[in-house]
């Protein structure tokens, strides 16, 4: 069993997760009985955290938004500092907490005061950022689909896909993906019946807080590559396979992540799988990466190649001759 301390920092912790939390469950998270976690909630509320109780079937517990930041943790200054601090690294100012620093913006958000939201509103508002490239979207955007993401809510939101079609889409929303300097969300489209990959920068929710669902199996364990493939490869009318005689490491600082994905097959090979509307856009990018590689799909690509080789091969042995090769 935790000590007493420990525990109301776990228990903390576990509040912040979920919305809801019955009572039953946490005890069985902590180790302890529904009585301890009772006299617990009451430790945190004489500390000034704002834990409800929730009304149900089963007791349970909410960590509600309070009139005042929690004491022991940040005063008012500092916490709006972290606030700024963690939307611009969201926005890709630190390269590789990106992620991170939504979901922490996201847990701070919820329990901040008003006062302190409009102040961080006037401060942004006040602020204008030096241009950089990549798709722009909003903190308030982001924290919103971490919220539904944690919460395991359903999301409906207005969305423009890449052919420039608005639709309107009701997701089950499953995580946030930081690639390039954009956002991706990956979630389960109910609509299309299916998992799919958005473009944060193209949508715009509709509601803060859909209905509750239960999380579905995740389409792979690698959220991350799922999405570079969904984006990279998946979408596109053809989509290829090579292997390419280079380190992975190597032909990844070639391969934007939304342009492909690259696994390493030993030290000096990989396979880049890529994909493109275009037979000679395909054969295009591959041939300029660099690298000595062999094509193994799809077919058309395959034949494409051996067309390409030929129309080469007529072009420096005609060299000089003016004209194209006969037949």
């Amino acid at each position: 069993m935790l000590e007493t301390s420990a525990r109301l920092l776990r228990l903390l912790s576990l509040l912040q997760q979920h919305r809801d939390w019955p009572g039953p469950q946490l005890a069985d998270r902590l180790g302890v009985t529904v009585r301890t976690v009772r006299r617990d909630v009451d430790r945190l509320r004489e500390l000034g955290y704002p834990v409800h109780a929730t009304i149900g079937n089963v007791g349970g517990y909410r960590l509600e938004a309070g009139a005042a930041m929690p004491p022991l943790l940040l005063d008012d200054e500092e916490a709006v500092a972290v606030v700024v601090g963690l939307r611009t690294a969201a926005n890709g100012t630190v390269a590789g907490i990106e992620e991170t620093s939504v979901r922490a913006l996201a847990k701070l958000e919820r329990i901040m005061p008003s006062r302190l939201r409009y102040r961080v509103s006037a401060l942004d508002a006040a602020t204008v950022a030096q241009h950089r490239p990549g798709a722009v979207v909003s903190a308030e955007t982001l924290t919103t689909i971490a919220a539904s993401c944690r919460d395991h809510q359903r999301l409906r939101m207005d969305y423009r896909d890449h052919d420039g079609a608005d639709t309107v889409r009701t997701v089950e929303p499953h995580r946030l993906v930081h690639a390039e300097r954009r956002w991706y969300l990956v979630a389960y489209d109910l609509d299309r019946a299916g998992w799919r990959t958005f473009r944060v920068d193209r949508l715009r929710p509709r509601t803060r807080a859909g209905p509750r669902f239960t999380p579905r199996e995740p389409p792979s364990g690698d959220i991350g590559g799922y999405a570079s493939w969904a984006v990279g490869v998946d979408r596109y009318r053809y989509r290829a396979r090579f292997t390419m005689y280079a380190a992975a490491t190597q032909v990844a600082e070639r391969v934007p992540s939304d342009a492909g994905t690259v696994e390493a097959v030993d030290e000096h090979t990989c396979t880049l799988r890529a994909g493109s509307n275009s037979l000679d856009g395909l054969a295009l990018y591959v041939t300029l990466l660099g690298f000595d590689f062999t094509v193994h799909e799809p077919a058309e690509l395959v034949e494409h190649f051996g067309t390409l080789h030929a129309r080469i091969g007529n072009a420096i042995g005609k060299r000089g001759e003016g004209g194209p090769p006969a037949g």
